[in-house]
C-alpha cells in the first residue's frame, strides 16, 4: 500500500489507535498490532520505527505483557510512551517502581532541549500524565533527558540505539507540544519521506480490489451514511457492475431516511450501482420483541442483518464477496485486539459465524472517520454526502433504551428531526461532529395543559472530534437547547422531559449503547 509504515505495538492503552492516527497526521502510515506479533512479523514488514503504547499494568508484575528483547537490537528506532517507556526500561535493565506519588492530568515536565525529540519544544512543557508506577532509574547506556519533581525519569534516550520514551502521552491533544516530538521521531530519527496521502491510498485500494475480486461479484451493504457510501463509490470505481448494492431498510433509521438513500442510489439517482432496496422492519421489530439488553439487540439486528443478504445474494445469484463500510473505529471498539470489548458492531464483532460468503471486503478498515470523508472529496463524492451525520449499523435500535417498539422509533425519528433541523439552521452542522437524539426508558409525571402525562425523557446528544476515538461535549447554545426542547416536547406526542448529555468520551461512548 505504501513504501514506508510505523508499526504501533499494543499494549491495552486506551489511546493505541489515536497513536495510529497521530501518525498518519503527519503523513506517515501506521498500523496498531498485538504486542505478541513476533519479531519474524516485524522483520517482514520492514517499519521504519515501532511504538510501544501506554498500556494499565506494571511491568515487574508476572501477568504483564512483555516483549522478545532482541527487538532493541533489530536497528529499528523505537519510541515507547508511558508503559511503553517503563517496559524499555525494565527490559533494558532499568527499574521500575511503584511511584511514591502517582501523576495524572495536566503536568509540567522539564525537557532537555539538546534531545533530538525536544528540539522544537519549550523547556517546561505541558504534557498529559497518566501512571502510578515511574522509572526510578534509566537503564545504562540512556540519557535522562525530562524530569518532573515526582517523575526523576520523564524521559529517557539512547541515540546509539535508536530507542526513546517518555513517561507522558504524546499523542493526546492535552500535551501542548506532543505533536513536535512525534514529528521529531517519524522524521528526524526514522527519516520518513511522508508518503501517507489519499490520493495514493485511493489508487492502491482501487488496483488492491481489482486484483482481489478479479472476475467475482460483490454484494455490499449499503445504508446510505458516510462510510458505506464511500465503500460503494470506491467498489464501484475499481469494479463497476460487478458490484451489486442492498439498501436493507430495517425500519430503524432517521426520518424519511430510506427514501432519501433511494433518491441518491436507486435507479433514477446520481450513481452507476446495482441498487436492491429491501423493506425489513417488520422482520427487525418481531426479531427485537422484548429484547432490552443492547449486546443482546446489536448481535440480533447484525445477525438478521446478515441473513437478509444472504437470502438477496440467492435471488442475483452466485455472489463472491460481501463488502462493508467497517472503519477503524469499529474494529477498535469490537475489541479485536488485546483491548476491552466496549461494544460489538454488526459489521464487526457482531458477525455470525455461518456466513455464506467466500470472503468479506473491507476497503475502509484501516481509516478513521475523517479519512474516511478525505477518501470521499477524493473519489468526489458531493460535500452534503460526505459530511452527513454518522449513524451506527444498528440504527435506532442503539439509540432506543430498552425494548424497540415501532411506536418508540416514531418518537425518536420525529424528536431527532426536529433536532437536526434547529442545529442546521444555526449553522452548527458542520462545527459539531456528531449529534442525535435518543430515546431513554425513563417516564416520568408531566403537566401538559390542565392534564396530567406520564411520558417518556429524550436524551440529545453532541460531540466534538477528529477521530472519534475522543470526544468532548459540544457547547451548544441554551437558547437553542430550549428551543429545541420547547419543539420537541409540544410536537412529538409522548415526550415530556428533554435532557442534555454532558459526558465526554471516554468515559462513556458517543451512542448510548
Amino acid at each position: 500500500m505504501t513504501k514506508e509504515r510505523i508499526v504501533v505495538l499494543d499494549f491495552g492503552g486506551q489511546y493505541n489507535q489515536l497513536i495510529a492516527r497521530r501518525v498518519r497526521d503527519e503523513g506517515v502510515y501506521a498500523e496498531v498490532y498485538s504486542s505478541d506479533i513476533g519479531l519474524d512479523k516485524l522483520r517482514e514488514m520492514k517499519p521504519k520505527g515501532i511504538i510501544f503504547t501506554g498500556g494499565p499494568q506494571s511491568v515487574y508484575k508476572e501477568e504483564s505483557q512483555h516483549i522478545d528483547p532482541a527487538v532493541f537490537d533489530m536497528g529499528i528506532p523505537i519510541f515507547g510512551f508511558c508503559y511503553g517507556a517503563q517496559l524499555i526500561a525494565y527490559e533494558l535493565g532499568g527499574r521500575v517502581e511503584t511511584a511514591p506519588v502517582s501523576e495524572y492530568g495536566k503536568t509540567d515536565v522539564t525537557v532537555d532541549t539538546a534531545s533530538v525529540l525536544f528540539r522544537e519544544v519549550s523547556p517546561i512543557t505541558k504534557t498529559w500524565m497518566s501512571h502510578t508506577d515511574y522509572i526510578a532509574e534509566a537503564p545504562a547506556g540512556f540519557t535522562v533527558t525530562a524530569r518532573t519533581p515526582n517523575c526523576p525519569v520523564a524521559a529517557m534516550e539512547n541515540p546509539e540505539k535508536q530507542i526513546y520514551a517518555v513517561q507522558f502521552h504524546p499523542e493526546v491533544q492535552h500535551t501542548a507540544e506532543g505533536r513536535q516530538m512525534l514529528h521529531a521521531f517519524l522524521y528526524d530519527v526514522c527519516h520518513c519521506s511522508g508518503d501517507w496521502k489519499m490520493d495514493s491510498f485511493v489508487e492502491d485500494q482501487i488496483r488492491a480490489i481489482r486484483e482481489r475480486v478479479g472476475d467475482g461479484r460483490v454484494l455490499l451493504a449499503l445504508s446510505g451514511g458516510v462510510d458505506s457510501s464511500v465503500a460503494a463509490t470506491l467498489m464501484a470505481k475499481a469494479i463497476g457492475r460487478q458490484l451489486t448494492c442492498v439498501f436493507v431498510d430495517h425500519g430503524l433509521l432517521r426520518k424519511n431516511e430510506g427514501d432519501e438513500v433511494e433518491a441518491i442510489f436507486g435507479p433514477n439517482g446520481s450513481y452507476e450501482l446495482n441498487f436492491i432496496r429491501v423493506n425489513a422492519g417488520e422482520e427487525y421489530f418481531e426479531k427485537l420483541r422484548g429484547v432490552s439488553e443492547p449486546e443482546q439487540k446489536r448481535r440480533i439486528i447484525g445477525e438478521q442483518f446478515i441473513r437478509i443478504f444472504e437470502r438477496e445474494a440467492k435471488k442475483i445469484g452466485a455472489v463472491d464477496f460481501l463488502c462493508q463500510g467497517t472503519i477503524y473505529a469499529d474494529v477498535v471498539e469490537s475489541g479485536l485486539g488485546k483491548g476491552a470489548v466496549i461494544k460489538s458492531h454488526h459489521n464487526v464483532g457482531g458477525l455470525p459465524k455461518n456466513i455464506e460468503f467466500k470472503e468479506i471486503i473491507e476497503p475502509l478498515r484501516l481509516l478513521f472517520k475523517d479519512e474516511v470523508r478525505r477518501v470521499g472529496l477524493e473519489l468526489g463524492l458531493p460535500d452534503y454526502l460526505v459530511f452527513r451525520q454518522p449513524f451506527p449499523g444498528p440504527g435506532l435500535g442503539v439509540r432506543i433504551i430498552g425494548e424497540v417498539t415501532p411506536e418508540k422509533v416514531r418518537i425518536v425519528q420525529d424528536a431527532d428531526f426536529i433536532y437536526r433541523e434547529e442545529i442546521a439552521r444555526a449553522g452548527l452542522d458542520r462545527r459539531i461532529s456528531q449529534y442525535f437524539a435518543a430515546l431513554t426508558n425513563m417516564r416520568s409525571v408531566g403537566v401538559m395543559g390542565d392534564f396530567r402525562t406520564y411520558d417518556y425523557a429524550v436524551a440529545l446528544r453532541a460531540v466534538e472530534t477528529d477521530d472519534f476515538m475522543t470526544a468532548e461535549t459540544s457547547d451548544i447554545p441554551f437558547e437553542l437547547l430550549q428551543r429545541v426542547m420547547n419543539r420537541i416536547v409540544n410536537e412529538v406526542k409522548g415526550v415530556n422531559r428533554v435532557f442534555y448529555d454532558l459526558t465526554s468520551k471516554p468515559p462513556g461512548t458517543i451512542e448510548l449503547e
